[in-house]
């Protein structure tokens, strides 16, 4: 009985890494999110801190923010605290 090679992709680390990264670069800058990373000590108004870099709606509530980077929020957003601007 012979063996046939079967068809598998193997991946190493760096290659899912890579994979990963360029996946992630594909979302919008703007859209839905439940966990944010922690700007500096607080959290955007509406997130708990979860004690791990992050902030969480614990599912709640699902916002649209985004950093503000130093600058005032956009038209249309409205500063929430934590360096983050949400969506109105």
């Amino acid at each position: 009985m012979t063996r046939t090679p079967s068809m598998r992709f193997a991946t190493t680390g760096l290659q899912a890494a890579v994979l990963f990264t360029a996946l992630a670069g594909l979302q919008a800058p703007a859209q839905a999110q439940r966990v944010v990373p922690k700007l500096g000590t607080l959290c955007p108004l509406g997130y708990v801190d979860t004690l791990n870099g992050k902030c969480s709606t614990l599912g709640l509530m699902t916002y649209t923010v985004k950093p503000t980077n130093g600058q005032a929020c956009p038209e249309g957003w409205m500063n929430v605290g934590g360096g983050y601007c949400r969506q109105k």
